[in-house]
């Protein structure tokens, strides 16, 4: 649906100038009138072929909106949020001085829908390709309890603590990806040349260099059949994760996987308790604050298991013993909540309760190369030994051969 720039008329006679979203400019018309406003101008900002080229232009120049741009952009916009700056120019501001056109768009788009009435999470949750799950819920969580500020200052830090875990993961996979790319290179192009070599002598090859050689030949006779059956199955398993089912499949599994599955355990837990703490101090009631603070989890299966505290709080049970029967805390931490409920500091202990977990996350991501690379030596010298004997191991026979 476009948006339109438009000017109008109030009733008593004053300018108003904004963007408004609207299938056309009869339902523009309407949509002002029902706001008191007498439509004068309107001009379509968003959704035009220019626009839309511009866009396919800046996605192809690789102007694509990235991690740090959010980091950025929730810094800037708790700053002025705690400056005492309205929403909406806290946004215009951001738009203007943008570097992206695209992230301007974007930013042009929240104040439209903010000035036809939606919350801010609302906006947001229209751009999942920009603004993901978990910056919603957050967001949400800053509505519910009127703190926005906080919420977008803990987003600032839980973006960049993010950001430096993918730089330590992909620092600890960089290696074993050069390795296996030159293997693939060895396989494309250095076997087939052997391959002619020891054809031209006429000898017995070994089954391992056979094998070799038989899995050289399809790769580069089929290799354009492979990459294409890899780029539509990544695209079509890409599509059934972002339905429910998918979503679910995939985070069990990633729970249940040997290195990965404890990081996001606990760092789902720390988004949980970061913004159950965020609910609570602001007087936010339990239930309530259950209720908002699961949704930024980032994990279906763990948020299923933490709603069931909702429903426990609800007949009366303590909030220790629902998080008890969840099956999702660790006895430590299941001590800290009982003794933030007794103390009437519930906020603080899960407060304590994150950074532990952030701790725990930081540390384990930092030592995660030292966790993986035992195997990745044993695969990829099992790899290498695996070529190194199917080229070199025929040599001794076509020695001979070339003496005789």
């Amino acid at each position: 649906m476009p948006q339109f720039a438009y000017s109008a008329r109030a009733a008593d006679g004053r300018k108003v100038d904004g963007v408004l979203e609207a299938g056309d400019t009869n339902a523009l018309a309407e949509a002002l009138a029902a706001q008191g406003l007498l439509l004068v101008r309107a001009e379509t900002k968003v959704a035009t072929n220019a626009d839309a080229g511009g866009g396919a232009l800046a996605a192809l120049l690789g102007e694509r909106i990235t991690a740090t741009d959010l980091i950025f952009f929730c810094r800037q916009l708790a700053t002025l949020l705690k400056a005492g700056v309205p929403l909406l120019r806290s946004l215009h501001g951001l738009e203007e001085s943008a570097t992206k056109r695209r992230f301007a768009r974007v930013l042009a788009a929240l104040r439209a829908e903010l000035e036809s009435g939606r919350e801010l999470s609302a906006s947001m949750k229209k751009q999942p390709d920009v603004f993901s799950n978990y910056m919603v819920s957050t967001v949400r969580v800053g509505e519910v309890t009127g703190r926005l500020p906080e919420a977008f200052m803990g987003l600032h830090a839980q973006l960049s603590f993010e950001r430096e875990n993918r730089e330590a993961v992909r620092t600890a996979l960089r290696y074993p990806s050069f390795v296996l790319a030159a293997l693939f290179a060895v396989n494309l192009f250095v076997i087939p040349a052997f391959a002619n070599a020891y054809r031209s002598f006429k000898a017995e090859l070994p089954p391992l260099t056979k094998l070799l050689i038989a899995v050289s030949n399809f790769f580069v006779e089929h290799g354009w059949l492979l990459a294409a059956a890899a780029i539509g199955g990544a695209v079509a398993l890409a599509a059934w994760l972002r339905t429910p089912a998918g979503r679910r499949v995939r985070d069990r599994v990633l729970l249940a996987a040997p290195i990965v599955g404890p990081l996001i355990h606990k760092a789902s837990l720390a988004r949980f308790t970061k913004s159950f703490a965020l609910a609570t101090k602001a007087g936010v009631p339990v239930v309530d604050a259950l209720a908002v603070a699961v949704e930024t989890t980032g994990n279906v299966v763990i948020a299923e298991r933490i709603a069931t505290m909702r429903a426990a709080a609800e007949r009366g049970e303590s909030l220790a013993r629902a998080a008890r029967a969840t099956g999702v805390f660790t006895p430590t931490v299941l001590q800290m909540i009982a003794v933030g409920e007794e103390t009437g500091a519930l906020d603080d202990m899960m407060n304590e309760v994150a950074e532990h977990f952030q701790r725990e996350v930081d540390h384990a991501i930092k030592s995660l190369g030292a966790q993986i690379e035992p195997l990745l030596i044993l695969v990829l010298g099992g790899l290498i030994l695996v070529f190194a004997l199917g080229v070199f191991l025929p040599m001794w026979d076509l020695s001979r051969v070339a003496i005789k």
